[in-house]
């Protein structure tokens, strides 16, 4: 423990992009409670050109970092064997004043096992958004024997994904902690007109998606259903609002496809509420999840959510209840449900408000960071170093 009795936890991330696991591990460095924490969030591969496509985004988690007295430490790895790049943040490690490190997603998880240990941190946490049991059996080994085996706790962000590492990977049960994820449920700005700016008509049909265009978000399903939609739903809008490495194969299917107007490309966009209340379907197409951040912006929303039945989807939506769930890779099955929803607004209404409801109740990001704090104290008692005292 530091002289002046907080706990030293060091968040260690990849990059500052516009994915949900990014900009929930700044939101936890940010957040911890500093009487008890002295938190660094350190940014592995911080460089212009790995941020470009994420605007200011960035910066402005970093800024919101600093704000809070949070330390940064930017590391400029030129590619993933550069380890004099690695000086700074092993230097912080082996100085007595660290007691938690806290690695987020396969990489980062990698090497907090590895220097945490090396330089002798009492606690190791590595946290899994979705990843795991994607790279075949050396990504499974990698899980198992350095990862899990190096490690204090894995956190898993849904309980789905908790069973498939036990069952799957055959990580020790007891290594494995569930900690739902959550957010804020910022409002949107009163007044403001999306359809308007975006030239959708008032009454026109619209359905959406958010997040970063990955392949594991298989928006070219989204996109093949919308294809099915446009004929059966005069005037129907689809809306994608993100960046990413997809979005040439996504922009080549759409002129394959014909989508013409009916497809609005937002790229990344910081007014995500704003964004959403000009929709009246939201989509998760994806092919796996966990428990994504997008999912409770839409039922923050109001929305309903037509989603597959994946990963941790399930736990997050009821079918029938706080939305509509389908088949993976279905462009038939995922446009009849959007299709059903977009005929029956009572229905929207009823389920969009009931997953408000759930939102609220429980993945509030507040509720995640409090959990995060008490694991971190129980596992550094457990080491042997006593209960954290609260600095006055």
């Amino acid at each position: 423990m530091r002289a002046d009795g907080r706990l030293g936890v060091v968040t260690l991330v990849d990059r500052l992009v516009h994915g949900g696991a990014e900009r929930l591990a700044a939101e936890i460095a940010t957040r911890l409670d500093p009487q008890r924490f002295a938190s660094t969030l350190c940014v592995t591969r911080w460089s212009d050109a790995g941020h470009a496509a994420s605007g200011d985004l960035p910066q402005r988690l970093r800024a919101g970092a600093e704000a809070a007295g949070v330390g940064f430490l930017g590391l400029h790895r030129r590619g993933p064997w550069d380890l004099p790049a690695w000086s700074p943040l092993v230097r912080l490690l082996r100085g007595g004043s660290v007691q938690i490190v806290h690695g987020h997603m396969f990489g980062s998880n990698v090497w907090a096992v590895v220097l945490g240990r090396l330089a002798r941190v009492p606690v190791v946490v590595v946290h899994e958004h979705t990843w795991a049991f994607t790279g075949g059996r050396l990504r499974g080994v990698v899980d198992r024997r350095l990862i899990a085996a190096g490690s204090d706790v894995v956190i898993a962000c849904s309980q789905e994904d908790r069973r498939r590492m036990i069952e799957r990977q055959r990580i020790a049960p007891e290594l494995v902690r569930f900690v739902p994820n959550g957010i804020d449920g910022r409002a949107p700005t009163p007044g403001r007109d999306v359809r308007a700016e975006l030239g959708i008509a008032r009454d026109a049909p619209v359905v959406g998606s958010v997040g970063a265009l990955r392949a594991q978000k298989r928006f070219d399903v989204l996109l093949r259903a919308a294809a099915e939609l446009a004929p059966r739903c005069p005037g129907v809008r689809v809306v994608l609002a993100g960046e990413g490495a997809e979005r040439p194969r996504l922009e080549a299917l759409a002129a394959e496809l014909g989508l013409g107007d009916t497809l609005l490309m937002l790229g990344a966009r910081d007014d995500v509420p704003d964004v959403l209340q000009a929709l009246d379907v939201a989509v998760v197409s994806s092919d796996f999840e966990g428990s994504p951040l997008s999912v409770m912006e839409y039922m923050e929303a109001g929305l309903p959510v037509v989603a597959t039945a994946v990963g941790g989807l399930p736990q997050m939506i009821d079918d029938g209840v706080h939305g509509v769930l389908v088949p993976r890779r279905d462009p038939a099955a995922l446009a009849g449900a959007i299709e059903g929803l977009l005929a029956d607004p009572r229905r929207r209404r009823e389920l969009g408000a009931a997953g408000r409801r759930r939102r609220r109740a429980e993945f509030d990001l507040g509720v995640m960071v409090a959990r995060v704090e008490q694991l971190y104290e129980q596992l550094y008692a457990a080491r042997g170093g006593g209960p954290a005292v609260v600095a006055s």
